[in-house]
Parts: C-alpha cells; sequence; structure tokens
C-alpha cells in the first residue's frame, strides 16, 4: 500500500498528472456539493418540523380553552402553565387579526403583515438561525385570533453544523479515495505510456540521424487502444523520417563527391581565384598584369613522330611528357595556360602576383630540358625541346559560356610564341625584358638581332 501511494505521490510530479487529479477531485467535491445542498435543506426542514411538533401541546390548549369559552386574556396564562423550565418554546404572543397582541409570554415573536394575510401555517426561522417562530392562521382559532410560538432553535443549528461537517468530512474522504484510485488507473493505464512516450521523442530527436536505431519503450509492450496506435503511428513516423534522413545523407555525400569532382575538374582548367570569381560572378573575368613571364616550349619534330607510331602509343607518350611539365609548374608556383599540340605554355605573376616570376619561369624551362632528357622516342633518340620566354604586360580572362579556358592576350604573349619558334634546339631563348631580369643570374649568349615577325628585328639571348 505504502509502495502505490509513493508511486502515485511521485506522479503527481506531472503535470498532466496533477491537472488530471485536480479536475477529478474538484469535479467530485462539486457533485457531491450538488447532491449535499438539497439535502441540507431537507434536513433543516425535517429538524424544524420536529421542533414545531413541540409547540403543539401549547397550541391545542389554548385552542381548548378558547372553545370553553375562556377570556382572551386568560388564555396565554394557561398555556404558559403548561410549558416546562426546559422546553424550546422561549414565549408566545396572541395576537387580533388586525395586529393588535392581546397577550404574550417569554420572547414576544413578532407578526409580521404575512403572517396576518396566510391561510396557512406561517414560518420563519431568524437570520441568525437560533429563533423559529411559529404562527396558526385565525381559522384555528373561530377566526378570532393569531396564535405565534417563538422555539428555541440553537439545537437545530448545532445539529445542522455537524451535519454539515460530517457531510463535509464525508465529501473529501470519498474524493480522495476516488481521486487516489483514479491516479492509480491512470498511472497504469494512460500517465506512465505517455511518459514513455515524451521519454521516446527525445530519443528519437537524439538517435534520428543514427546508424543504429533505439530501442523504445513503447515498442516493448502491445496495446490494443488509442495509446497503442499513437506508440505504432509513432514507429512508423520515426522509422519513415529516419530512412529519409539516411536517403538524404546518401544523396549529401554522393553530391558532396561529385562536387568536389567538379571542383577539381575546374581546377584543373582554370585557376583557384579565376574558379571562385566564375562561380560568384558568371560572365566575362579579365584583368590586365602590368608585368609577367611567358613560356613556350614545343618538342621537336614530335610531329614526325606521329607517323611512326599509333595514335594511343602517340598520345600516352605526350601525356607522360605534359603530366611530368604539370609537376613543375605546380613546383615552382606558376600557372599552366594551356596546350597546343606538342606546345606547352606557362606563365609566371599571375593570377596573383610574383616578384620573382622570371627566375621561377626560367628555374622551370631548365627543368624541362633535364625532364625531357627521362623519356626515349620509339626510335631509341632523345627528345629535343625549343624554348622561347618573354617578360611584359598582358591581359588574363575567361570568355565565353562553353569550354572556358584561362587565356593571355597581348603583344607579349606574340613575342614569347616567336622566341619558341625562331628559337634553337635544345636552348632557351629569351627576349631583351626578360634577359634584364636574368643577366645577373646565368650566363646568356647574345644571338644579336633578329628579324621577328612582325616586329622586326629584336636583339635575344640564348641558355
Amino acid at each position: 500500500m505504502s509502495g502505490i501511494l509513493q508511486s502515485s505521490l511521485g506522479l503527481l510530479k506531472s503535470r498532466l498528472s496533477r491537472r488530471i487529479v485536480s479536475s477529478v477531485f474538484l469535479s467530485i467535491v462539486l457533485i457531491e456539493g450538488i447532491i449535499f445542498v438539497p439535502s441540507y435543506f431537507r434536513r433543516q426542514q425535517e429538524k424544524l418540523k420536529d421542533l414545531e411538533q413541540v409547540s403543539t401541546e401549547v397550541l391545542f390548549t389554548v385552542k381548548s380553552n378558547l372553545m370553553a369559552g375562556m377570556a382572551s386574556q386568560k388564555l396565554l396564562v394557561s398555556a404558559q402553565s403548561r410549558v416546562k423550565p426546559d422546553s424550546v418554546i422561549m414565549g408566545a404572543a396572541l395576537y387580533q387579526t388586525n395586529g393588535d397582541l392581546i397577550d404574550a409570554f417569554g420572547e414576544t415573536p413578532e407578526l409580521t403583515a404575512e403572517a396576518l394575510r396566510t391561510q396557512v401555517v406561517w414560518r420563519r426561522l431568524q437570520e441568525q438561525g437560533d429563533r423559529y417562530d411559529v404562527a396558526w392562521p385565525a381559522q384555528n382559532f373561530q377566526n378570532q385570533f393569531v396564535f405565534v410560538v417563538r422555539l428555541d432553535a440553537t439545537g437545530v443549528k448545532r445539529s445542522l453544523r455537524q451535519y454539515v461537517l460530517a457531510i463535509s468530512a464525508l465529501v473529501i474522504i470519498i474524493s480522495i479515495f476516488v481521486t487516489l484510485v483514479t491516479v492509480i488507473v491512470l498511472e497504469r493505464i494512460l500517465i506512465v505510456p505517455i511518459l514513455y512516450l515524451r521519454d521516446d521523442l527525445l530519443i528519437a530527436g537524439e538517435a534520428v540521424s543514427q546508424e543504429q536505431p533505439p530501442d523504445f519503450y513503447t515498442s516493448m509492450t502491445q496495446r490494443r487502444d488509442e495509446l497503442g496506435e499513437v506508440s505504432q503511428a509513432f514507429s512508423a513516423m520515426f522509422q519513415r523520417i529516419r530512412q529519409e534522413i539516411q536517403e538524404r545523407k546518401q544523396a549529401e555525400a554522393a553530391l558532396r563527391v561529385e562536387q568536389e569532382k567538379s571542383e577539381r575538374l575546374l581546377l584543373n582548367i582554370l585557376p583557384a581565384p579565376i574558379a571562385e570569381q566564375l562561380k560568384q560572378e558568371p560572365g566575362v573575368i579579365a584583368s590586365r598584369f602590368k608585368e609577367v613571364t611567358i613560356l613556350f616550349a614545343d618538342i621537336v619534330d614530335f610531329t614526325g613522330l606521329s607517323r611512326q607510331v599509333s595514335a594511343h602509343r602517340l598520345v600516352c607518350l605526350l601525356n607522360d611528357i605534359f603530366s611530368c611539365f604539370d609537376s613543375l609548374t605546380e613546383s615552382h608556383g606558376l600557372e599552366k595556360i594551356k596546350t597546343i599540340g606538342d606546345a606547352y605554355m606557362v606563365a609566371g605573376g599571375l593570377p596573383y602576383p610574383q616578384i620573382d616570376h622570371a627566375e621561377a619561369v626560367m628555374a622551370m624551362a631548365i627543368a624541362m630540358q633535364q625532364a625531357l632528357k627521362e623519356f626515349q622516342r620509339p626510335d631509341g633518340e632523345t627528345f629535343h625541346s625549343r624554348i622561347g620566354i618573354n617578360t611584359g604586360p598582358v591581359v588574363a580572362g575567361v570568355i565565353g559560356i562553353k569550354k572556358f579556358s584561362y587565356d593571355l592576350w597581348g603583344d607579349t604573349v606574340n613575342v614569347a610564341s616567336r622566341m619558341e619558334s625562331q628559337g634553337v634546339r635544345d636552348r632557351i631563348q629569351v627576349s631583351e625584358t626578360t634577359y634584364q631580369h636574368l643577366k645577373h643570374q646565368y650566363d646568356f649568349e647574345s644571338r644579336g638581332p633578329i628579324q621577328i615577325k612582325g616586329r622586326g628585328n629584336m636583339k635575344t639571348y640564348l641558355y
């Protein structure tokens, strides 16, 4: 029993339990009160009627004396002699039908106009509830008098007070008992399952994205009622949401992989800052650089090699060479611009400004010559190259809407291309502007003025 009480009292910590218990308790009290109020007045009337019966002896005495011809002034004297000292009769009065007092003894009861007019017995309980007046109409006294008796109602008042206390205590006991039974029943069939469902909801919020589903309290019991249907609906909803989240996570993971692939492909085509700018602001992108160094490298007689080997073998060989050049470009902090057939174009000083762009490009050119020696032609001969370098201003950017490429424009690009095309096999030919940047670091051989297409005579240098 104590365990049940402790469990029930602990259950009252729940807000829902407190509201249900309060509602049940107040409802029972209200219902008992509605039943009790008529019962109270009925009991009051019964007690007053019992009290009224005491005065009938005096009434009969007055009536018999009146019928015997006794004078009206002596009627109450005779009646008073019949009243015992401990009687509840506190007094009596005899009135004429017009309301004039004829005689009285003890506490004189008041006669109202209503009592004079009524044709039946008139009764009135005083406001304090301790005096009760009863008036018999004139019809009982040959239409000559109205007889009024005042009775002591303190016993009735005390009895009713005890009755109220007893009923109130009984109502409270019944209400507490019914409420306790209600709590115990609700605990088993409603509150505890709801609390379990609440805990399951909290667990579900944390476990909805986990790999393994949790063990819910509500799934451990099979109920065949509305709460069971709610539990089943909750479990189905959790499984559906969990499955959707898992599918979304898989889709997001696949999307990230594809996005990373796209990013890598884009970065293979465009410099990182240009790619980011293109994503933010689609359209034409162009920048002017005051000074960059451009390198063109060409593999000598690679076109003739194409007649000696298969297309697949040719492309694989070229891919190996250019992949090696790509690694050199990255290690020297330069930017690969493009390949044109068997020609390779590199720039230093863009898209980020670089102080030693000429030095880095020259080092790249020397490394390219050394790397090319590691490759052999199908006939066993080594590869040879021509490399041309020029320094100056350029415009760089991306144009078009398909097959984006980062390209350079300007006379500096044309001169760099001529430095390669009119260069010497296995030598690096640089322009005058590039020579001025590198003359203190490398021993160049002056080639003297040579005829450059579109530019006339230009002084160049070989390394």
